[in-house]
C-alpha cells in the first residue's frame, strides 16, 4: 500500500488528468498517439525543447531529447516531448529580424509554462541550445516549481581557417575587414564556409556559453553536463542521466525554489565574472531572479564581480573557445577556482542533490592546461562586469572589461538613431578614431525587442578602430563583443531618457574606474534639450512585437514583461 501512495504522490498532478472513468477521454487521446495503459500508470515527464531547423544551436536537440526520453523510462516515468519556437540572433543579426530575439525569450518562457501547465506534467525537463532559450527555459521552471531541471545543448566545435581555430566572432569581424579592404572577397568566403563545421551553439564564451556556465553555478543544471560539446560522444550518456535525475528529483519533491536562490545567483554572477562573460548576463540574471521573487539588483553585478578575479582566457577578449575550456576541466574547474578564492556560496543546492561546494571539490583540472588561470595569477583581479552610471545612463549601463580594455576614454559623440545608420557609416570608414558611436532607440521599447549590434562593433573591430573608439547602446550587445562598449543605457531613448537629448559633437566621457558615463552636459541643458523631445511613433502597432513594447519593463530590472 506504502508503494502505491508513493506512485499517487509523485503522479499528484498527472493522476487529476488521466485516472478514474471520468477521463476516458484524456486517455483515449493519448493512446491515439502512441500510450498505453501502461505509460499513462506512470509519472508524465515532460520534455520541452527549443530544437528548430533554422540554427546550429538547436539543431540537435530532439535527437538528443530521445536520450533524455531514454533515461526517464528507465527510471520508470513516461516522458512527452514538445518544442517551442526559437530565433537565431548570429542569422537575424543586423536585420529587422533581431527584434525579436530578446522577445523570443518571454514567447518561449510562456509557451513552455502553457504546455506543461494544461497538460499537468509532474516533472519537466527543459532543453536549450542559444543564448535566449537558456533563461528562458529556466524562467519557466521557475513559474511551475514543478521537480525539474535545464541541460544544455552544449558548444560548437571550432572551425580552421588555415592552421587557425575560428568561431562566428571571426565571421562577423571579417566583414569590416573586408569593407575596409584589409581582407579578400574570396577569403571571406572561405572563412564563411568553415566557421560553423556543426551543431552547437557559437564557441565563445559568448552569451550562451556564459548563461550555460550561470545555470551550473545557479545548480538548476547538472554540474559538468552543460560544458560537455554538442557533438562529444559523452553528450548523449549525459542527457540520459538527466532523464534519470528528473525523476528522482520527483521522488525526492525537489524544486527550483528549492534551488534558486539568492545566494545561488550570485554563485552564478560570480562565474560570469570569473570567466569575462556576455554582457547579456545581466539581463538574464535579473529576469530569473525577478521570477523567483529575489530582491536582485544591477548594482550587485558591480558589487560581485569588483571582488571577483577574471581568471578565464575565454574569447572574446581571450584565446580559448568553450571546447578547450571543457578539455581544461568545464564549468567545474570555475566552480573549484571560485571555491579556492572563498568566493562560493558552498552550500546552495543542486539538481543532483549534493551542494555547489561538494560539486566545486569534485572538478578535476587537466595537468597544464592554460585556459584557467590560479588565483594566484589572474588576467585581471577584477571581473569581466562593470555597471557605470551618470548623467547619459542615471539607471546605469552594463561594459564588459575583460583584460586590456582602455579604462577611459572622451571623444566627439557620433550620433544614429538606428543601428542600420550606424553600419551604414562604419561600412563607408566614416568613424574615425576617439570618435563615441552612440546608437539609440534600439532598447526594449524602443526598437523594440533591445537588438544586439555585434554587426556594428565586429566590423568597428575588422577596421581596426575597436581599441580606439568608444561606442554606447540602449541597444545589446552580442557575448562575441569586445572593446569599450557601454550597452543597456536606461532609461533608454524611446521613453525620453538622456541618451534621447545626446547630438553629434557632444563629448561623452568612459571613467571606468570612477563607473562613470558622462556627457559635459549640465543637467538644466539635458533638460532643456528634452523639453522639445517627442517619441517617436512605434515601429509596430499590432502584433507580438506592439505587445511587448507596451508591456517591457527598464533593461535596468530584466526588460521583463511581468
Amino acid at each position: 500500500m506504502a508503494d502505491n501512495d508513493n506512485k499517487t504522490s509523485i503522479r499528484s498532478n498527472s493522476s487529476v488528468l488521466l485516472d478514474g472513468p471520468s477521463r476516458a477521454p484524456a486517455r483515449a487521446m493519448l493512446k491515439a498517439v502512441g500510450f498505453t495503459d501502461e505509460d499513462l500508470s506512470k509519472p508524465l515527464i515532460a520534455v520541452a525543447h527549443t530544437w528548430i531547423e533554422i540554427m546550429p544551436c538547436n539543431a540537435h536537440l530532439r535527437d538528443l531529447a530521445a536520450h533524455v526520453k531514454r533515461g526517464i523510462r528507465a527510471a520508470g516515468a513516461t516522458p512527452i516531448e514538445f518544442n517551442t519556437i526559437a530565433v537565431c540572433d548570429g542569422i537575424s543579426m543586423g536585420t529587422a529580424g533581431m527584434r525579436a530575439s530578446l522577445i523570443s525569450r518571454e514567447v518561449i518562457a510562456d509557451s513552455i509554462e502553457l504546455t506543461v501547465r494544461g497538460h499537468l506534467f509532474d516533472g519537466v525537463v527543459a532543453m536549450s541550445g542559444c543564448d535566449k532559450t537558456i533563461p528562458a527555459t529556466v524562467m519557466a521552471l521557475q513559474r511551475l516549481d514543478l521537480p525539474s531541471l535545464m541541460i544544455y545543448g552544449g558548444s560548437i566545435q571550432p572551425g580552421r581557417f588555415g592552421d587557425q581555430q575560428v568561431s562566428i566572432q571571426d565571421v562577423f569581424e571579417a566583414v569590416g575587414a573586408h569593407s575596409a579592404g584589409k581582407m579578400k572577397l574570396e577569403d571571406l568566403k572561405r572563412l564563411e564556409d568553415v566557421a560553423c563545421p556543426g551543431v552547437g551553439a557559437c564557441g565563445g564564451q559568448f552569451t550562451a556559453n556564459t548563461m550555460a556556465t550561470a545555470t551550473e553555478l545557479l545548480g538548476i543544471s547538472p554540474m559538468g553536463s552543460n560544458s560537455i560539446p554538442a557533438t562529444d560522444p559523452k553528450k548523449p550518456e549525459s542527457a540520459f542521466q538527466a532523464g534519470r535525475l528528473v525523476v528522482d528529483l520527483l521522488k525526492r519533491n525537489i524544486r527550483p525554489s528549492r534551488i534558486i536562490t539568492r545566494k545561488a545567483l550570485e554563485n552564478a554572477i560570480a562565474a560570469v565574472a570569473m570567466t569575462g562573460g556576455s554582457t547579456n548576463a545581466v539581463l538574464h540574471l535579473l529576469a530569473i531572479a525577478h521570477e523567483a521573487g529575489i530582491a536582485l539588483d544591477i548594482d550587485d553585478f558591480d558589487r560581485i564581480s569588483s571582488r571577483t578575479p577574471l581568471l578565464a582566457d575565454l574569447k572574446p577578449g581571450g584565446r580559448f573557445l568553450a571546447t578547450d575550456m571543457y578539455k581544461a576541466g568545464g564549468i567545474p574547474l570555475i566552480a573549484k577556482r571560485l571555491k579556492e578564492a572563498g568566493l562560493l556560496h558552498e552550500n546552495e543546492m543542486t539538481v543532483t542533490g549534493r551542494t555547489i561546494g561538494v560539486e566545486a571539490e569534485a572538478a578535476r583540472e587537466t595537468a597544464g592546461q592554460e585556459v584557467v588561470r590560479s588565483i594566484g595569477k589572474p588576467i585581471k583581479e577584477t571581473g569581466g562586469l562593470v555597471i557605470l552610471k551618470g548623467n547619459i545612463a542615471p539607471e546605469g549601463c552594463v561594459v564588459k572589461v575583460a583584460g586590456h580594455e582602455r579604462m577611459t576614454h572622451r571623444g566627439p559623440a557620433r550620433v544614429f538613431d538606428c543601428e542600420d545608420d550606424a553600419f551604414k557609416a562604419v561600412s563607408k570608414q566614416q568613424i574615425k578614431a576617439g570618435d563615441v558611436v552612440v546608437i539609440r532607440y534600439e532598447g526594449p521599447k524602443g526598437a523594440p525587442g533591445m537588438p544586439e549590434m555585434l554587426g556594428v562593433t565586429a566590423a568597428l573591430s575588422g577596421q581596426g578602430l575597436g581599441e580606439s573608439v568608444g561606442l554606447l547602446t540602449d541597444g545589446r550587445f552580442s557575448g562575441a563583443t569586445h572593446g569599450l562598449m557601454a550597452g543597456h543605457v536606461a532609461p533608454e531613448a524611446a521613453v525620453g531618457g538622456p541618451i534621447a537629448a545626446v547630438r553629434d559633437g557632444d563629448v561623452i566621457t568612459f571613467d571606468i574606474a570612477k563607473r562613470r558615463l558622462d556627457v559635459d552636459l549640465t543637467d538644466a541643458e539635458i533638460k532643456t534639450r528634452l523639453k522639445n523631445w517627442k517619441a517617436p511613433e512605434p515601429h509596430y502597432k499590432s502584433g507580438v512585437m506592439a505587445k511587448y513594447a507596451q508591456s517591457v519593463s527598464s533593461s535596468s530590472r530584466g526588460a521583463v514583461t511581468n
